[in-house]
């Protein structure tokens, strides 16, 4: 059905009569090409990733004018047809990228990376990754994990559920008979989509990017064009390609890593593709798009999709290079491998997948079958991952430590002959982690304050006065926490933790940790770190040990002081309360950076020369707020502990001491080197 607005409106083109579309298929290139080279050089095209959106709005066009036609014509759809069309179109290709990149995680990815990686591919094959990764975004402790190499999967899933619940919605909707009603339906589910888009986006901006709910409009929004079938005239149809293509070339240059996605922001290059598709026809760009390297760019554009993303992730351990220091050859190398496997796959995989069967019963049973190939490939990755991690934990049990293991090695008087020699263990898997619960720890209802409980772990056996310890903090006092668990353990202390991810321990204006957070996030921050300080404060404990990443976790009252004031004005009053309380408080000075100042894969791809890792003192370990206030403090009961000279000489701060790799991730210590630091910690605490 169409509504002819001018009689003078351009006629269809010969492809377009032909059911096939050179401005669509461009269209794809372009955002194809506008998410890889986002990914190959994210600084060149910063706002690439909005060709995700692009995709979103053609397949809402292109299934609803598929669904309409037959509607049109049948007066309903045959779903089994149309679920077993979506199958044989995009499985094969999703299927095979799926199985080679479990078996490419298993020969060239470190083994702590397998299990993350044979759970998102799961989750990709049965069309969950996007829920996946919201539920990552939120948990502190995976932030810092490296990217899977499927995790791109995850706007496959957003569309397969769309596909899943959007012909309901038509053949709902097609029992209206009037077409505007059905529109006005359609607008409504979008309008809807795109205010709760825009509200989670401001409330929950890393969730937001991956939830479905916020994405359904931009699929809505091809959906009514398809629907409006408005053919528009001439004139008006090339300004409005024109203006469509400028709005989606200058978001992909104009947003960026801070740009709140999708939100209102999203509508730039969404509406920009809904005005091209909408002016159909030979258009004053067809020469250009409707050339051939344009149209065989879009013919692969999905199988380039797939594969781009595993040969980025895994291209620093075929090169032996870290992610950052790839220079344009090898990244070129990789677009080339990624363009012929696309064309090898389109050919032999999407295409004869289309056409090898059109029964439907063989149909979803090819799709069972390849799902149980890429269940069993991703069980096995898993099962091997266990294996290494149990022999991992054997393995740092039967090393009974020694004068020159771990950070000890720095001390000269020790005469170690390699003290930044290579580490025995490159991978940082489970038995590195430095969280975790302590045996033995409980959750008491008195220690309850929002966001986090506290737990307390009591090693005091019974005894009548013990020591009470408190450690608490962001995620890097909990770094600390296994040589303090060590030392509670043979002191008979009562040692009692508190923590919350990217939340200072102070009262300060908190405006960012890394990149600015939400105002709710800043509302729980500050009404947890007030509760914790309280609760401290009426505990009487006789020491405090504290540590925040506080040179990124940034503030701003406004009165355009530095850090170290605010945080200054923020720490002291606090402190002050604690130490009237009877404590002594202890600061445990924060590690150099690895992630700010190196690949944190720096060591998995030097395991023999870690003195390529080493960094100069001055880059890896700058000023930090919360030791400077600490050790100008005028209270003196505060004091700091600052264990740089066991993480740097003169000149280097290292990544790997006395045979053990420093850092488990980006920004945390690894648990074997932070525990081979419980002797200095002890010193220096004196607390018996």
């Amino acid at each position: 059905m169409s509504t002819v607005v001018d009689e003078r409106a351009a006629p269809p083109s010969e492809d377009a009569r032909r059911g096939f579309r050179t401005d669509i298929q461009a269209l794809r290139a372009v955002a194809v090409l506008a998410v890889v080279v986002n990914h190959l050089w994210p600084h060149a095209l910063t706002g690439g990733y909005v060709g995700v959106d692009v995709f979103f709005v053609i397949s809402g066009y292109l299934i609803t004018s598929h669904l309409d036609r037959e509607i049109t014509a049948t007066g309903r759809v045959r779903l089994g047809r149309f679920y077993a069309r979506r199958v044989r179109r995009l499985l094969p290709a999703a299927f095979l990228v799926l199985a080679v990149s479990l078996v490419a995680a298993w020969f060239l990815l470190p083994y702590p990376r397998w299990r993350a990686n044979a759970t998102e591919a799961f989750a990709a094959a049965t069309y969950w990754e996007n829920w996946l990764l919201a539920a990552k975004s939120v948990d502190y402790s995976a932030a810092n994990a490296a990217a899977s190499l499927v995790q791109h999967y995850w706007s496959l899933s957003v569309e397969e559920q769309f596909y899943l619940v959007w012909p309901l919605l038509l053949v709902l909707l097609v029992k209206v008979r009037a077409r505007r009603a059905q529109l006005v339906g359609v607008a409504v589910v979008s309008a809807a989509s795109l205010a709760f888009s825009i509200h989670y986006t401001q409330v929950e901006p890393t969730q937001a990017y991956f939830v479905t709910p916020v994405r359904v409009w931009e699929f809505g929004l091809g959906a009514l064009v398809a629907l409006a079938a408005v053919r528009l005239p001439a004139r008006l149809a090339e300004a409005a390609s024109f203006a469509g293509l400028s709005m989606i070339v200058w978001s992909a240059f104009a947003y960026g890593h801070g740009t709140p996605f999708p939100g209102w922001h999203a509508l730039v290059p969404t509406v920009g593709t809904a005005l091209v598709i909408a002016s159909e026809g030979r258009r004053w760009h067809t020469p250009v798009t409707a050339a051939a390297p344009v149209q065989f760019l879009g013919g692969i554009s999905y199988s380039l999709y797939l594969w781009h993303w595993p040969l980025i992730v895994v291209a620093p351990f075929v090169f032996g290079v870290p992610s950052g220091k790839l220079g344009t050859p090898h990244l070129l190398g990789v677009l080339a491998v990624a363009v012929v496997l696309s064309w090898l796959s389109k050919r032999f995989v999407e295409d004869r997948g289309i056409t090898l069967t059109r029964r439907t019963g063989v149909t979803f049973a090819g799709m069972v079958a390849g799902l149980l190939v890429v269940s069993v490939a991703a069980y096995g990755l898993n099962w091997t991952y266990a294996r290494h991690v149990a022999q991992a934990e054997r393995d740092i049990e039967a090393d009974g430590g020694g004068l020159c293991h771990g950070a000890r090695a720095m001390v000269p008087t020790n005469g170690c002959p390699d003290p930044l020699g290579p580490a025995r263990v490159v991978d940082m898997g489970p038995a590195n982690q430095y969280f975790g619960e302590p045996p033995g720890c409980t959750a008491p209802e008195r220690h309850r304050v929002r966001q986090e409980d506290v737990k307390v772990c009591d090693y005091s056996g019974g005894a009548a006065d013990p020591k009470v310890v408190w450690l608490v903090g962001d995620s890097h006092a909990q770094q600390w926490q296994p040589p303090v668990a060590d030392l509670a353990r043979r002191h008979g202390w009562v040692l009692k933790y508190a923590y919350l991810g990217g939340c200072p321990m102070a009262d300060v204006a908190f405006t960012a940790y890394h990149d600015p957070v939400t105002e709710e996030r800043k509302r729980n921050c500050l009404d947890w770190s007030a509760r914790t300080a309280d609760t401290i404060t009426g505990d009487a404990p006789d020491l405090v040990l504290t540590s925040f990443f506080a040179r990124r976790e940034y503030v701003d009252d406004g009165s355009r002081r530095s850090a170290t004031e605010q945080y200054r004005d923020g720490l002291e009053p606090r402190w002050r309360k604690w130490t009237d309380a009877g404590a002594r408080v202890v600061v445990l000075g924060d590690p150099p950076f690895n992630g700010e100042a190196r690949d944190p894969d720096c060591v998995s791809l030097n395991p023999t020369t870690p003195g390529d890792c080493a960094v100069d003192r001055a880059t890896a370990h700058p000023e930090d707020p919360l030791a400077e206030v600490a050790r100008t403090s005028a209270n003196p009961a505060v004091s700091l502990v600052d264990l740089t000279d066991y993480f740097c000489d003169d000149r280097k701060c290292h990544a790997v001491i006395g045979g053990v790799a420093v850092y488990y991730d980006t920004d945390h210590l690894n648990r074997e080197f932070s525990r081979s630091l419980t002797p200095v910690l002890d010193e220096a605490i004196g607390l018996r």
